[in-house]
């Protein structure tokens, strides 16, 4: 079937997390991703990995996660010639998203300016960690670095136990769906007016527009959250909203009456705590009283005498159990893809469901350079000409 963005081209000069699963959104949705990558050495983060272990051939998850649906040209951007093959592609490209520290783009002679002068419907989006000017500007921007600076980190966890990090590289994947739906609302604008633009996202503003019903409250209300030491899940919240330990695991209760509560757990004593404020003002205790109770049967049994009640409740999973979830194997949340050189890799498919231009993953993450020849000639270079590139380094392919 065909695919929404088809047809739709994407020079991708992005590594690490943020850009490259920007980029792969758009190839899951049909978009020809070309990923231009250092010659020889390819995304930094092809040499980074967890638990200092690797897949197949050495390559790293960390990249085979962010990278499918794209191919690779690996090429010098200081090399004259190389530039001029980008831009070439620049031509012939619809989007253009990079990550660079601001500036790098332009003292190549690749920044917007640049590239809109060669082809003006470009839409050309560039993601920092801080934004393209200001005090922040210059410095590092990196997940956890913004989690902090953003006030996420003192909003989580036990009131004893400092700032706690989200376990999942949130302020990233945040910034790539801030890069997504600007980047598609641009195409609709060139659709309508044949302009393009330039758009600029960072990852401190997607975390506080993450953050915006807290933010709200803090600077409307003149409130302050407070961490409570029991671990209540938000730190506006009262009891129950939280984990609670079972007999074999954990369980989540979100925002449910307290009186149900009481009736699923059958402790009347339990009432006292009946009153909002109380189980705001109180929740450290009231915690602690309810999850001695929980403590006492398994998850299962929870599960199945709180939602008989409509409570608003579910299982904690580990990470290696989440795919034998029921709801995960119904939505076909996991799917397989055949790589040359890491084998058969499990991978989280496209989040969801379209009934005409349904995405696909269509290829796995690409080796270095993979496709270079391949997008060169596209750009109209001679076979001589790629060979000249290759000769000297400036352009590198790796054979599947």
């Amino acid at each position: 079937m065909k695919q929404a963005l088809d047809g739709i081209r994407v020079l991708d000069f992005t590594q690490l997390l943020q850009g490259p699963y920007a980029t792969q959104m758009m190839g899951d949705l049909g978009a020809d991703v070309i990923k231009v990558e250092k010659a020889g050495i390819g995304d930094l983060y092809r040499s980074m990995t967890f638990f200092n272990e690797w897949i197949g051939d050495g390559e790293s998850p960390c990249f085979l996660a962010w990278n499918r649906n794209k191919r690779s040209l690996a090429i010098d951007l200081k090399d004259p010639e190389a530039v001029d093959a980008i831009r070439e592609l620049a031509k012939q490209a619809d989007v253009v998203v990079e990550n660079f520290r601001p500036g790098v783009m332009t003292r190549l002679g690749l920044g917007y300016d640049d590239l809109s002068a060669l082809n003006p419907g470009l839409v050309y989006c560039s993601a920092t960690g801080w934004g393209p000017d200001g005090p922040y500007a210059t410095r590092p921007g990196q997940d956890l670095l913004v989690q902090g600076v953003s006030g996420a980190t003192l909003a989580s966890g036990k009131a004893s136990h400092g700032p706690v990090a989200i376990g999942t590289a949130v302020s990233d994947q945040l910034g790539a769906l801030h890069i997504v739906y600007s980047v598609l609302a641009a195409l609709i604008h060139r659709e309508r007016t044949g302009e393009g633009q330039e758009i600029q996202v960072n990852l401190l503003q997607s975390v506080l527009a993450f953050e915006m019903q807290d933010f709200f409250t803090v600077q409307n209300m003149g409130r302050t959250f407070e961490r409570p030491e029991s671990g209540i899940a938000h730190p506006g919240n009262g009891a129950p909203f939280g984990i609670y330990p079972t007999l074999d695991g954990h369980l989540s209760i979100a925002m449910s009456p307290w009186s149900k509560i009481v009736e699923a757990v059958e402790t009347p004593a339990l009432s006292r705590y009946e009153d909002p404020q109380c189980l705001f003002d109180q929740r450290d205790d009231v915690y602690e009283a309810l999850a001695d109770i929980t403590r006492t049967r398994t998850t299962d049994d929870w599960l199945e005498t709180m939602l008989a009640l409509d409570i608003w409740c579910a299982p904690v999973r580990e990470q290696k159990d989440v795919a034998e979830d029921p709801q995960v194997q119904h939505l076909n949340a996991f799917t397989e893809v055949e790589h040359p050189r890491a084998g058969t890799l499990t991978v989280t498919n496209i989040p969801f469901r379209m009934s005409q231009t349904p995405g696909a993953i269509r290829r796995p993450a690409p080796l270095i350079g993979q496709h270079s020849e391949e997008i060169l000639s596209e750009a109209g270079l001679t076979p001589e000409q790629i060979q000249a590139l290759k000769k000297r380094g400036a352009v590198t392919s790796e054979p599947v």
